[in-house]
């Protein structure tokens, strides 16, 4: 178990969303997230208590949790002083960087020499053999949340929906297939470092069987349309087996996250391409809704828009940050 709470660390980070693990953790375990460590020239900012390694050891805080996501999950060799220096200060680690914190020679001695422990996320837990999928039908219901792109709020909504589906006395559990999901409750799969032929099935063994009336709700990743990350993406639809898709997007961005060459492909084209997909594996999957990450636009050019996109797609439409997810929940509730 990675002990709480946590001091977020944002390195260097060149952006808000390249720190979008630690926004997801103090979005939604803020009794973990006891501040924030920053080196110069940070430009993301969560809003919480910047903090020297020995303020937060002081404050309480067990664990240097990396908040970063940057583009190919390395440690940078920038933050390696902070991290040694945090392990001798009698910080854990933990981290979800595809880079593995346990094949860097310098944090292993320290962490030996101090007695701490390196906790490497994005690891499929020790022991477990994930299957092949085999597509069979499995009981229980499964909605999850297809996006135009990566870091659009595919997370968010999931986490969203889970906790309005619970509030309306709904079963409903979140599966967390991310790093930064399984920093916030604890559990789940690390689907980016399962080996290819057995993505799918790991996504059916982390839904499987349950009640009729229950809801697990899937943690999206990727992007159909984004050439980097679009395999894990269709592993979710196949082995999510969904009978529900929600789209997601982020309706500012000029082109896709990380590819300059790239536009985003539009709601229409993204709701026309996952849809048959997620049907291959479940003929009467249903697109039932539409979530935009509006944190771009002010509170009424939000309003316009999500109108407009609802009026349009014939959907209902939300941004769960500004208004939550209960009419996505109803949506569910109504199928």
């Amino acid at each position: 178990m990675i002990k709480t709470p946590y001091l977020l660390f944002l390195g260097d980070a060149p952006d808000s969303l390249a720190a979008k693990v630690a926004q997801g953790i103090k979005d939604w375990r803020p009794d973990n997230a006891i501040g924030q460590f920053r080196l110069p020239g940070c430009k993301a900012d969560l809003g919480l208590t910047d903090m020297t390694l020995g303020e937060a050891r002081a404050a309480g805080a067990e664990t240097l949790v990396i908040g970063v996501a940057n583009r190919g999950g390395v440690i940078s060799a920038a933050w390696l002083d902070v991290l040694v220096e945090a392990l001798e200060k009698g910080f854990d680690v933990a981290s979800g960087l595809h880079n593995l914190l346990r094949d860097e020679p310098r944090l292993v001695e320290a962490a030996q020499r101090t007695g701490r422990t390196l906790h490497d996320v994005r690891v499929p837990p020790p022991g477990v053999k994930y299957p092949i999928a085999n597509g069979e039908p499995r009981k229980g219901k499964r909605v999850l949340a297809v996006g135009t792109d990566c870091s659009v709020g595919k997370m968010y909504t999931a986490l969203a929906l889970d906790a309005s589906m619970r509030e309306r006395g709904l079963k409903s559990t979140f599966r967390a297939t991310g790093q930064t999901g399984i920093l916030i409750t604890g559990e789940g799969i690390p689907l980016d470092a399962v080996v290819a032929d057995f993505m799918a099935g790991s996504v059916e063994w982390l839904t499987p069987d349950n009640d009729p009336d229950h809801w697990d709700i899937i943690e999206g990743q990727g992007s159909l349309f984004h050439v980097s990350y679009s395999g894990v993406t269709m592993a979710l639809v196949h082995g999510g087996q969904a009978d529900a898709l929600i789209l997601c997007d982020e309706p500012t961005r000029d082109h896709m996250r990380g590819l300059p060459g790239y536009k985003l492909p539009s709601l229409e084209q993204l709701r026309d391409t996952a849809l048959p997909l997620a049907q291959v594996a479940n003929p009467d999957c249903k697109v039932v809704g539409v979530s935009v990450n509006t944190q771009h636009l002010d509170e009424q050019a939000a309003v316009d828009h999500l109108k407009a996109v609802e009026d349009r797609m014939g959907l209902p439409t939300v941004d769960p940050f500004r208004q939550g997810a209960d009419r996505l929940a109803a949506a569910l509730e109504a199928l």
